[in-house]
């Protein structure tokens, strides 16, 4: 199980590294705004994690002999998850660490990103004080390397459970069936 988890896990992680320095590059030469980015961002993240389906798969098909029961199934893909999402989350962290333009504009560009959208949506001034509050206060946690590790794993533990679940459940099989 181990190699199958390590295998597909390492291939997820390293698809999601290429995609998002791709997206984040593309977001800083302006070519997308923070919504595309969010967007090709998640689509990323589930072709990326289609891997978890293959790794499922390739497990039960190869080590079970085409059985795989949902337990198991959904343990091989957790596993597969957890090694994408920890390469997911070392590879921002290499990469913000190694781009000074991106740490020092990120959360400040991200930030009059969401200002302009409360604006555009009329939020009275006081609100959008508020918020801006708030961003700043998220600015500083951002700036804490463990809070941002954590951060960065929310992003993409979700979809990989998601993934998950539903891979599990499509490929389980309590008996062989030939052909």
């Amino acid at each position: 199980m181990r190699r199958f988890v390590l295998t597909y896990g390492l291939i997820s992680g390293g698809i999601i590294i290429v995609l998002g320095f791709i997206n984040t590059n593309l977001w800083k030469a302006g070519v997308v705004n923070f919504d595309n980015a969010e967007i090709i961002g998640y689509a990323s993240m589930l072709i990326a994690l289609s891997m978890v389906f293959f790794g499922i798969k390739a497990f039960r098909d190869r080590h079970q002999g085409g059985v795989v029961r949902f337990g198991k199934a959904f343990l091989v893909g957790l596993l597969i998850t957890l090694v994408a999402s920890s390469v997911y989350v070392a590879g921002w962290e290499v990469y913000w660490q190694m781009d000074d333009e991106l740490r020092r504009t990120f959360m400040d560009r991200y930030t009059e990103h969401v200002i302009e959208k409360l604006r555009a949506e009329g939020t009275r001034d006081e609100e959008i004080q508020a918020r801006r509050e708030e961003m700043d206060h998220m600015k500083e946690l951002y700036n804490v390397r463990i809070l941002r590790l954590a951060f960065t794993l929310v992003e993409i533990l979700p979809v990989g459970l998601l993934v998950t679940l539903v891979s599990a459940a499509i490929l389980r099989r309590k008996e062989f069936l030939p052909g």
